[in-house]
């Protein structure tokens, strides 16, 4: 009988530069894994997320539980992710950049 090996995402480390590569809880940690490579991956790695993933899960992460993406990864989103709507994007609506009146 094998041992069970713990299957991780194919990203390289450079993309988690603060923190410990191997202690990435990738189950757990989803959402922080799919900001992060919405906001600094490419293609490949948004194949490979949605891969890992699902796509479901990719999506709904990122219209309905990330609450911070700048807004070039917002529109990075929108490119990678046809199906999204900006004005349903959690963190779109979250924005802090968003005028807001002081009274």
């Amino acid at each position: 009988m094998k041992p069970s090996v713990k299957k991780i995402p194919d990203l390289h480390p450079k993309f988690f530069w603060d923190f410990r590569f191997d202690k990435i809880d990738w189950e757990g940690g989803y959402k922080m894994v799919i900001g992060r490579i919405i906001e600094r991956g490419g293609q490949d790695q948004i194949d490979e997320i949605v891969r890992f993933y699902g796509r479901d899960k990719v999506i709904t992460a990122v219209r309905d539980e990330i609450s911070f993406l700048p807004n070039y990864a917002i529109e990075e989103a929108l490119k990678f992710f046809p199906e999204l709507k900006k004005e349903e994007m959690y963190c779109y609506l979250n924005r802090r950049d968003k005028p807001y009146h002081w009274i």
